[in-house]
């Protein structure tokens, strides 16, 4: 898309589950008032397309549209605790291929008493298909429980040429790579070799590694000394809630999950059912979404006035959700929603540096191994495998 179209972009929108339609409701209306030119589109997903007796929580009109769009902005969907129902949201990156979570963690302006760290500004990229995520636990004799960490090289590879065209398009100078190596030598030792290998073919990009724990540590200590990182599906799901900490919490947080073919913007947070249908809840998050998305869209001129307005917003601070209030007593959420569209009239929509651009493709592999064929090919390969390291064992002992 075009920052001068002035046709209506198609958008699927998924309005979630708890807050997820108080919010989206909010978002909508305010991305409407900014002019972008968005054609919403509502779709069915998560906690009532299960209760309705669908297993999959992402019916089939869903998936048509989001492929139709390529592009979808979706509020926080319940995800099923126990029982048979696997994630609608592990559903939907692997139905669309989104193989790489990207979360941005930088202050809002505004919110800087609210940060830990005022200064922070990092990129924060994790593969979003594989890993531990592939769901193969099993319950085995004697009380033991195994989960299987499987890494492909196709996909490792894929996420840290994404990392790298992200820092490209970005206008960013390093990129760190994070992984447990040290303990986990195949599968983690793997990521390590093809992070250099990938790092090689930089020349303009600075590329270091480090261990995750101490990544952990340097992150709530000096996270001004990171950039943009890339890592694995379990220590990115960790760690990118770690620096959500950083800035302000997963209130204020958005992400996205790009693939070739689709982009899923997002808020991080989840449901809030304790709050859901109060009027309370805050948007900020899904609207920083929002706003990425229009960037990616080419809706520069909406997306910088509703940055801007929600950055005036907050400074002033006499119109904030209760999470944010000094004193805890906030207004609700269509009050902020009302406060935020007023406040646009007070800003400019010239100039200014989009938040997000996407990478180009033409730098990141397209060959892949689909999760659901991963996931078969480990049940049919893993008793072998298990024989096999068996054996290894009893002739080392």
């Amino acid at each position: 898309m075009t920052s001068n179209s002035t046709d209506a972009i198609p958008v699927a929108l998924l309005p979630g589950d708890g807050i997820g339609p108080e919010i989206s409701a909010a978002v909508t209306e305010i991305v409407d008032a900014a002019g972008a030119g968005i054609e919403w589109i509502p779709c069915a997903a998560g906690e009532r397309v299960f209760r309705g007796g669908d297993p999959t929580g992402l019916p089939a009109a869903t998936i048509d549209t989001i492929r139709r769009c390529g592009v979808a902005l979706k509020a926080p969907l319940a995800t099923p605790l126990g029982g048979g129902e696997r994630s609608a949201n592990v559903r939907l990156r692997e139905t669309f291929e989104t193989f790489a979570a990207i979360r941005p963690a930088a202050v809002l302006p505004g919110l800087e008493g609210h940060a830990r760290f005022p200064g922070v500004d990092l990129v924060l990229i994790r593969e979003n298909l594989e890993d531990l995520y592939l769901g193969l636990e099993y319950g085995l004799d004697r009380g033991v429980s195994v989960a299987l960490k499987a890494n492909s090289q196709t996909n490792t590879r894929r996420i840290c040429q994404a990392a790298f065209a992200v820092a490209q398009a970005l206008g960013r100078r390093r990129v760190t790579g994070i992984s447990k190596s040290n303990i986990l030598k195949v599968t983690d030792g793997g990521f390590d070799r093809i992070f250099d290998e990938e790092a090689a073919r930089w020349k303009g990009i600075e590329a270091d590694r480090i261990l995750v724990d101490a990544a952990a540590c340097r992150l709530v200590t000096r996270p001004e000394s990171f950039d943009v990182i890339v890592t694995s599906n379990l220590y990115g799901d960790i760690l990118s809630d770690l620096t959500a900490g950083l800035v302000g919490g997963l209130g204020v947080c958005a992400s996205i999950n790009l693939g070739r073919e689709v982009a899923l913007f997002e808020a991080v947070h989840g449901t809030a059912p304790d709050i859901a249908g109060r009027n309370l809840a805050n948007p900020t998050a899904l609207l920083r979404a929002a706003v990425l998305l229009l960037d990616h869209v080419g809706r520069f001129a909406a997306a910088r006035r509703i940055e801007r307005a929600l950055a005036l917003v907050l400074r002033e601070g006499s119109a904030l959700t209760s999470d944010l209030a000094a004193n805890g007593a906030g207004v609700s959420t269509s009050d902020f929603t009302r406060t935020v569209i007023a406040a646009m009239s007070r800003v400019s929509a010239e100039g200014g540096t989009p938040q997000w651009r996407a990478p180009s493709f033409d730098a990141i592999e397209g060959r892949s191994w689909p999760s659901g064929e991963l996931r078969d090919f480990l049940r049919g390969a893993l008793p072998t495998a298990m024989e096999q390291a068996a054996g290894q064992a009893a002739r080392a002992g």
